[in-house]
């Protein structure tokens, strides 16, 4: 029996929307919410929902349908009076053109809500990418990636990334699209090492999307707020970085793949296993094989041939107090053993505090 209804789901999103700073997508929730109280279409296309809608993500599927058909259609009614590019918009006139448009393309759009979110939050590299760097700076070889829960893959390029910390810059001396990353950075300037250089990177996910596909990358476009153009910008950077290097991640239950990347990582290098914002969804027996493939690889690790585990996730999934909607950057390594918390930083990487490595 589920305990949370589908307008509380809606209400709560609502709510995180605002946080996050999508005013349109945050008042499009609420009024998604009221048109289900009303007996409207979104009860008619939820009003049966068998899963938790919070967990179940359920207005972010909504949300995303919406902006896909926006994004599909360029030139349609429902593109006209959402925020495309920044455009002032009213949701007395977008919502009248959204139920219209959940009514006449609901076969499409029920289809479309059977997928969970995929929301490949790239600045989430600003975090990322020195984490990586505080992981290598005692080991001069090269680096190889894993990382888990990747969906398309795109932030296995971070090192391709350009980043701007207020106080400090980073530039990718690899050539391609301009992803630019800035942030409201405070604490001091983190160190990149000049040897720290990905050689290999994996990746898994157990529906992983290809940034090579015309129909994931609509996907990944739709679930990024329309009133966030530059989210939407840095997105279809990152994809076509990752389509030039042919990336996508393997389709697999994460602990297994896990098992099986350690087994046979290099023992001439650095590994380092990382994930952002997904620890906390797989079940507890899933989390209990990762840690225990991780650990027990920790155990047979060696001077030529380190572990790490950077971990950007909420604090609570790591056992740390939980501080608001900020995340935790914690860095493990081996075979020293040693763990720190490297920075408490936005899920959506608008802001890090660093500690230092």
């Amino acid at each position: 029996m589920v305990d949370v209804t589908v307008p509380k789901a809606l209400r709560q999103q609502a709510i995180w929307c605002q946080a996050f700073d999508s005013p349109f997508t945050a008042e499009l929730c609420d009024t998604m919410a009221d048109d289900f109280d009303a007996g409207g279409i979104i009860a008619d296309l939820t009003g049966d929902w068998p899963t938790h809608p919070i967990q179940d993500a359920l207005a972010l599927r909504l949300a995303g349908a919406l902006h896909a058909i926006v994004l599909s259609e360029p030139e349609g009614r429902l593109a006209q009076v959402w925020p495309q590019k920044g455009r002032a918009w009213s949701m007395a006139e977008a919502w009248p053109a959204a139920a219209e448009t959940l009514r006449t393309r609901e076969h499409w759009v029920r289809d479309f809500l059977k997928s969970p979110p995929q929301t490949n939050e790239v600045r989430r590299a600003v975090g990322l990418w020195p984490g990586l760097c505080a992981a290598a700076e005692a080991f001069d070889g090269p680096m190889d990636v894993l990382e888990l829960g990747a969906s398309a893959g795109l932030n296995l390029n971070m090192d391709h990334f350009h980043y701007d910390g207020g106080s400090w810059t980073w530039d990718s001396p690899i050539a391609g699209p301009r992803v630019a990353l800035s942030t409201q950075w405070s604490g001091p300037a983190p160190r990149f090492p000049a040897h720290a250089a990905i050689r290999h990177r994996a990746a898994c996910d157990q529906n992983p999307l290809n940034a090579a596909s015309a129909e994931d990358r609509l996907r990944l476009r739709s679930y990024v707020w329309p009133d966030q153009p530059e989210r939407l910008e840095r997105v279809n950077a990152a994809m076509e970085i990752a389509r030039a290097q042919s990336i996508k991640p393997d389709a697999q239950d994460a602990g297994a793949w896990i098992a099986e990347k350690l087994a046979s990582r290099g023992k001439d290098a650095l590994t380092v296993i990382y994930h952002s914002v997904f620890f906390q969804y797989p079940p507890q027996a899933v989390r209990d094989a990762i840690t225990h493939a991780i650990e027990t690889e920790g155990t047979r690790a060696t001077a030529k041939a380190p572990l790490a585990w950077l971990r950007f996730e909420p604090g609570g999934i790591l056992g740390r107090a939980q501080d608001g909607a900020s995340m935790t950057l914690e860095l493990i390594e081996w075979p020293s053993g040693r763990k720190r918390v490297l920075a408490d930083i936005d899920p959506h990487g608008r802001f890090v505090h660093w500690h230092g490595a």
